[in-house]
């Protein structure tokens, strides 16, 4: 299983360092408009599996774009509610 979680805030970095303890995932990739943010996130998990990358949430075609170039087979919506849709389209998109 490989994970993207769009947001790397409150929400995302949380998920991060609970998952961290869990063997059920291959790799997670914490996306924010920020990459400072996701990158930092995903290196205070302290976890090669976790790695931070740049994505607008607003961006549907981004969304897709993102799951598909590292290969993600789950996404984990961690951003405001406004973005569902285009999350939700990324996703459908990227199959």
């Amino acid at each position: 299983m490989r994970i993207l979680v769009v947001g790397s805030g409150g929400v995302g970095s949380a998920f991060a360092m609970i998952a961290r303890r869990r063997s059920f995932f291959e790799a997670v990739v914490l996306a924010d408009l920020d990459p400072v943010r996701a990158r930092s996130a995903a290196e205070r998990t302290l976890d090669a599996r976790f790695t931070g990358a740049a994505l607008d949430a607003s961006d549907r075609a981004a969304v897709a774009q993102c799951a598909i170039e590292h290969r993600c087979t789950h996404i984990l919506n961690a951003a405001d509610p406004r973005f569902v849709m285009p999350i939700f389209g990324g996703a459908f998109d990227a199959g």
